[in-house]
């Protein structure tokens, strides 16, 4: 059990390294472990979402500076980055420093790495205090440390991409890899991805596409994601509606051709499992892909609708899910380029 990281959690005791409210981040490490030397951080869609807003002013303006003093403060209370009121974190990019001489992980010392595991459980020290952010956008650069544990997944960046553009790709990886599994059970289904113009949305629309969808639905909430949507070619049909509003989104959906066999949720504000059950054939499947989702509102929204609809959370891996994410970006332009539009 030691490869869970079980030797790091200080508190509370008898708890995953995800679950514990602060975790060991000394240097030295264990035989199956790996430490990084730290580049660069992507906070999760969610947490910074709920940074930006609470340290947000009247006029719309944000404060980077107290965003950057919070996500400070935590690390170094909790030993790792995990947003206390969303529960999330991001991930990293580094180089590996040091190689445990029973690390599972097939790393060598130099080796240049994106983690594909959260940094809600994974040691972390910061320090250059981030003076090179200025806690306006996701991407944090940084210098520091983190360690890996042996059940810990890492990636080998890629050398034909960009390290910012790789890492946003990386972040969201685990949800065309699971998109695409659960839209190969069905016979030609209808696929609707809500949040369909963001970067895991792009991605999975793109992937129920390649496993075999017969008709792609995109949801957007305004009318400059629908522009951006329609121009990369992702979707057979991009539609407005506010995800929160269930029987707008049902309604917008069934406009555009479903209800839908598969849908899969890629936004990150509360309040859209009603619409997503809503939206969904009996027999049909919902796949979470948002912090924001409350998974009791979902189990009892869909008991509530009498809704016969299998319900997944989307937990950001599955085998290969790297690889198969930057193969889609490298092969739809269209993805890519919403990627680009938003770095």
């Amino acid at each position: 059990m030691t490869a869970n990281g079980l030797r790091r959690v200080l508190e509370p005791g008898g708890v995953l390294p995800q679950a514990a409210q602060r975790l060991d981040t000394r240097r030295p490490i264990w035989p199956d472990e790996v430490r990084i030397r730290v580049e660069r951080l992507n906070l999760d869609a969610a947490s910074f979402l709920q940074f930006a807003r609470k340290h947000s002013a009247a006029d719309g303006s944000v404060d980077g500076e107290a965003i950057r003093d919070e996500v400070l403060a935590i690390i170094r209370a909790r030993g790792k980055m995990q947003n206390p009121v969303t529960g999330s974190g991001g991930m990293l990019v580094g180089c590996v420093e040091e190689v445990g001489e029973h690390s599972p992980l097939g790393l060598a010392v130099g080796d240049r790495v994106s983690t594909l595991v959260s940094l809600t459980l994974t040691p972390l020290v910061i320090e250059d205090d981030l003076v090179r952010w200025d806690g306006t956008t996701e991407q944090v650069p940084a210098d520091g440390y983190a360690i890996l544990f042996g059940r810990s997944v890492a990636a080998k960046l890629p050398v034909d991409l960009p390290v910012d553009l790789s890492l946003s790709v990386m972040d969201v990886c685990g949800a065309p890899a699971l998109t695409a599994r659960v839209v190969r059970g069905y016979d030609n289904p209808t696929v609707v991805v809500i949040g369909g113009a963001g970067k895991s949305g792009s991605l999975s629309l793109a992937a129920a596409r390649q496993a075999g969808a017969g008709r792609t639905i995109g949801v957007v909430p305004n009318q400059r994601e629908l522009d951006l949507l329609e121009s990369a070619g992702l979707a057979d049909v991009v539609v407005r509606a506010d995800a929160r509003d269930p029987v707008a989104l049902s309604e917008a959906v069934t406009r555009a051709g479903g209800p839908a066999d598969v849908s899969v949720v890629c936004v990150d504000v509360a309040g859209c499992e009603g619409g997503a059950i809503l939206s969904t054939r009996d027999g049909g499947t919902v796949i979470f892909f948002s912090m924001a989702t409350s998974f009791t509102a979902a189990a009892l929204g869909a008991e509530g609708l009498a809704a016969d609809v299998t319900m997944l959370v989307g937990n950001g891996y599955v085998p290969g899910h790297a690889d198969y994410a930057l193969s889609l970006l490298r092969a739809h332009d269209g993805v890519r380029a919403l990627f680009e539009k938003r770095r």
